[in-house]
Parts: C-alpha cells; sequence; structure tokens
C-alpha cells in the first residue's frame, strides 16, 4: 500500500521509517497468508497441530477452487515477505531512539482482502483467537496499547525468522498427495480431489478438528500422508538457518532489554521493568530469563548437533538434528515417529535427557514454558 511504500522509501536514511516498514512488511505477509486462505474458504482446524493454520480467518461463502501449486505460491510470497520484513528491521541500528506507541484493539490485519480493518481483525481480537479466549478484550480489560522500542523490533525479526523456518521446511518437500488427499479438511468447498466423495453436503462442522468425525478422519490421513520427497533441500538447510538465527536474535533481545532503564509500556518487559503485563497478565523474572536464555542454548545445541535429539525406542544413539537439515532425506512423520525414518540421523553422543529440559520447565511456574516461549521468542 501507498503508506508502507512511502516508509520504505524513506527507510534508508530514518530508522524510525525503516522500523515500521520493516513491522509493516511483517504484517503484510500476515495478510498474504491469510488473503489466500480466505481466498480459497479457509477453515480454520483451531489445533496447535498445524501452527500455521491457525489464523481466524472469517468464512468466505464463495471460496475460489485450490490446487496444490496455487498453495504453494501463497506460501512462497508469505515467506518472501516475510525476508523483507527480517531484512528491514535488520537495516534499524542497534543504537536507534525507537518509540511507536500502538493500541492493539485499533490496529489489525485485513483478513479477508475487503480492505478494512474489522473490530475481529484487531491484533487484540486475533491475538484473543489464537489463545482461546485466554486474552481478554472486552472494556474492563487492561488498556492493551504498547509503546514499541529498539528491542521489540528485534523480538519481531526473530518472529519472521522463526515463521520462515516453518515456511521454508514445508516447501523444501513435495506435499501435493497431502493437499490433495486431505486439504478438502481445511478448504472444504474449494474444489480439491476428494470434496465431492468425503465433505459432508452441508460443510460439516466449524471449529476445532477433534469436533468433528470428518475432519478427525481426514486428520488421519493427513498425518498418514506427511511422506513428503524432497525437492528443494536448499530450502531445508535454510530452515535450520533461520531458528539459528531466531536464536541469536532472542539473545540479542533480551541484552537490549535487560539494558533497559525506562518502563514505559513494554511489550516484553525485563525483570527490572516491574508489572505484570496486560496482554499476558504475567510478571517477568530473573529466573524466567535465565531459564530462557539455557533453552536458547539447548536449542542452539541441537540444531548444531553438538548434542542429539533423544528418540524413545533407541537407547545410546540420538538424532543429529543439524544433519536432518542439512542432509534431507524423505519426510515421513509417522515412521519418524516409529523409528525408521530418523534412523539416517542416529549417532552416538551426548543426548538431551529429560532432566535437562525439566529443570527449565520448572522456573516458568504455572503459566507454562510454552506460554512464555510464544512470548519471548
Amino acid at each position: 500500500n501507498t503508506a508502507l511504500s512511502t516508509l520504505e522509501a524513506s527507510a534508508a536514511k530514518d530508522p524510525a521509517s525503516a522500523y515500521a516498514a520493516g513491522a509493516g512488511e511483517f504484517f503484510t505477509a500476515l495478510e498474504l497468508l491469510a488473503g489466500g486462505l480466505h481466498r480459497h474458504g479457509f477453515d480454520s482446524p483451531k489445533s496447535f497441530m498445524l501452527p500455521l493454520m491457525q489464523l481466524p480467518v472469517p468464512e468466505n461463502p464463495n471460496p475460489q477452487p485450490l490446487t496444490y501449486e496455487e498453495f504453494r505460491a501463497i506460501l512462497v510470497s508469505f515467506r518472501d515477505r516475510l525476508e523483507k520484513s527480517a531484512a528491514t528491521l535488520g537495516s534499524v541500528p542497534a543504537n536507534a531512539d525507537i518509540g511507536m506507541v500502538v493500541d492493539l484493539t485499533r490496529a489489525g490485519i485485513d483478513l479477508n482482502e475487503d480492505g478494512a480493518i474489522a473490530p475481529d481483525e484487531s491484533f487484540a481480537a486475533i491475538m484473543a483467537s489464537l489463545a482461546h479466549g485466554s486474552i481478554d478484550t472486552s472494556a474492563a480489560a487492561p488498556s492493551l496499547t504498547f509503546r514499541f522500542d529498539r528491542a521489540d523490533g528485534v523480538w519481531l525479526q526473530g518472529y519472521a525468522e522463526f515463521l520462515m523456518a516453518q515456511a521454508d521446511f514445508w516447501l523444501a518437500h513435495d506435499f501435493k498427495a497431502m493437499v490433495d488427499g486431505s486439504f478438502h479438511m481445511l478448504f472444504p468447498r474449494a474444489k480439491l480431489p476428494l470434496q465431492d466423495a468425503l465433505v459432508p453436503l452441508d460443510g460439516g462442522m466449524s471449529g476445532n478438528m477433534f469436533a468433528s468425525e470428518w475432519r478427525f478422519a481426514d486428520f488421519i490421513s493427513l498425518v498418514h500422508l506427511v511422506n513428503w520427497p524432497v525437492i528443494e533441500p536448499e530450502r531445508r538447510q535454510a530452515a535450520r538457518r533461520h531458528l539459528l538465527e531466531m536464536i541469536r536474535l532472542s539473545r540479542e533481545d533480551w541484552k537490549a532489554i535487560l539494558a533497559e532503564v525506562d518502563n514505559d509500556r513494554e511489550w516484553l518487559p525485563g525483570p527490572q521493568q516491574k508489572g505484570a503485563n496486560p496482554l499476558t497478565g504475567l510478571d517477568v523474572g530473573q529466573e524466567q530469563v535465565t531459564a530462557w536464555l539455557a533453552t536458547l542454548t539447548m536449542a542452539e545445541d541441537l540444531l548444531e548437533g553438538r548434542v542429539l535429539l533423544p528418540h524413545f525406542r533407541i537407547a545410546g544413539k540420538g538424532i543429529n538434528m543439524k544433519r536432518f537439515f542439512d542432509e534431507p532425506k524423505p519426510f515421513d512423520l509417522v515412521l519418524s515417529i516409529t523409528g525408521p525414518g530418523i534412523a539416517p540421523y542416529l549417532e552416538s553422543g551426548k543426548i538431551l535427557t529429560s532432566d535437562d529440559f525439566d529443570q527449565i520447565q520448572r522456573e516458568f511456574g504455572g503459566a507454562g514454558f510454552l506460554t512464555f516461549a510464544l512470548w519471548f521468542n
């Protein structure tokens, strides 16, 4: 759009414009994904098992047909815009004085390509939907206005890398059989090959995947069909690099947060910035930060192959995740779970133990590791 183009044109000379442009490019990437899904009548499964498929996309009564090639194109556009966002955010000097005030109930993204931001398309409403209602967006809720500073730009850049890793992993493979054989679960009116045979005439039940027998059956088909040949090995290798860059950025983010001396509507506060975050209701203590930094080290060790990932049925050997990404072989989800799919990556060496992770997890208390991980990135 015109406003984003203006910011991009000024980005090279003005750090604040670069910051705003990078953020705009990130959310434009989400719009590209959401718009593509909406165009083809996406019906969200509302399941953590399909993380790229959780956007609360409005219903489309007149969807366009979908093909495997078109779905890949949606992912490519999404991923490429994220790459642009990460580069723009990365161009902002580390010492730039940034302070962008945003009310999450008034800003948002266009999920259905109608050119407007409806109340249920605000950032607050979208996050409440993704959190399954655990975020209070009522009039009585605390203000959801935040002042985003330089550290938050690093945080957003890290999220761009995280999402690029997911997209590149998919795009590294040929998953046409899965789309043709199960995606009518997600796009029940998009003229996919098995729609007429398997989708109920009334479209079935919307909502959670496990609340509908036919959608659950199709989910089983989807899992079975995650047997993906590698067609772009460089993308699977890139996925690991994106994850490593995300780890680097998270460390940089926390270094900047811990150096802050103000406490002004913080999106991600440090232990020195007292008060519960109005979005999550959580305080951040030094013990959580220390545990998170330890988590980053653990993840980096796994991705670099210095530590091996355990498999429940194999003693004395673990999975070298660096080789899993850098030496890609066909990805079969079921066979990876049962063992044969990961056999080529088994090695002897230091293996991560449940005690290693449990020790970290205890530091996050009742809110749980996953809540903090999604927030901290």
